[in-house]
């Protein structure tokens, strides 16, 4: 099955979110809202998101988590890799305490991105100055 870029993207920020044994309502909210305000994703149909995300774990039971990435990446543009990097570190982000699982995945993805590796930095830099706590 090609995905679209859009559907690939959820794909790829699902994967991330199931990663530590299942998807928090935290992370589903934080997708949904990644969703509503990227503009990658102007034009995709919200009432679609539960559908494309169900569709991503079931890739994962049937395809395994290389075959979903795959499928995925292929899917993305060159030029749009390094946003799917960063919407992947912003699921991983939303728990606070990355899990070691996590950060595996995380790695997993950034390894099959086309991406400069001071940019995938500068993105996880950025996503953990965001959700830094006072204290």
């Amino acid at each position: 099955m090609t995905l679209s870029v859009q559907d690939a993207l959820i794909h790829i920020m699902v994967v991330t979110a199931s990663s530590d044994e299942g998807i928090s309502d935290a992370e589903l909210n934080a997708i949904e809202e990644l969703v509503l305000r990227s503009p990658v994703f102007e034009g995709f149909d919200v009432g679609r998101l539960v559908d494309v995300a169900n569709q991503a774990v079931d890739a994962t039971n049937t395809e395994g988590l290389d075959g979903v990435l795959d499928a995925a990446i292929a899917a993305i543009p060159k030029r749009l890799q390094d946003t799917a990097y960063a919407l992947a570190v912003e699921v991983a982000v939303i728990d606070v305490q990355l899990p070691q699982v996590e950060l595996r995945l995380l790695e997993m993805v950034r390894d099959r991105l086309d991406v400069d590796s001071l940019v995938t930095a500068a993105i996880e830099a950025s996503a953990r100055a965001r959700m830094r706590h006072l204290h």
